[in-house]
């Protein structure tokens, strides 16, 4: 097992010092899944949900998040962002949504937990724009797909 960095020698918690690092390319890919009944994802397709357009309001709400994860996260280092996209798969049979985050930056240290945040609060917002229509909303799981860059490398989730 790797030595945990976030603690210093008497057990507490540090942000990591990076300033040894070179900035090089790093992208990250994280996943989550809302579930609901059918008949609340077809309404968020056909943009009948009464606050309005659910899916650009929640990938506007996960760019924000993005952005603003390492005023969230507290060891994480402010990153300078060079790009984010978020997806969103409807799959209408099983009523689930699937929601993709993709970052991007040239930065000393990885963008994990901002893709990972990105994705949590999409889908936490498209759980808030829905709530009013069904109480039985699921959100998860939520996970890391895919990490390029760093010391550590590339890493590919494997479909277990």
């Amino acid at each position: 097992m790797a030595e945990l960095t976030h603690l210093n020698k008497k057990g507490e918690a540090i942000m990591v010092d990076v300033s040894h690092k070179n900035k090089t390319v790093r992208e990250a890919i994280a996943e989550g899944f809302v579930k609901m009944k059918v008949e609340t994802l077809k309404m968020i397709i056909e943009h009948n949900i009464p606050k309005g357009d659910v899916l650009s309001v929640a990938r506007v709400a996960g760019i924000m998040a993005v952005k603003k994860t390492s005023q969230l996260i507290p060891l994480c280092h402010p990153l300078s962002i060079d790009a984010i996209n978020i997806d969103f798969e409807p799959h209408e049979v099983s009523g689930t949504l699937n929601v993709k985050c993709y970052v991007k930056t040239t930065e000393k240290t990885g963008v994990e937990m901002e893709a990972l945040t990105g994705v949590s609060i999409a889908c936490l917002t498209i759980y808030d724009m829905c709530k009013a229509i069904e109480k039985d909303i699921e959100i998860g799981p939520i996970r890391l797909l895919k990490k390029t860059g760093g010391k550590s490398g590339t890493y590919i989730r494997e479909e277990v």
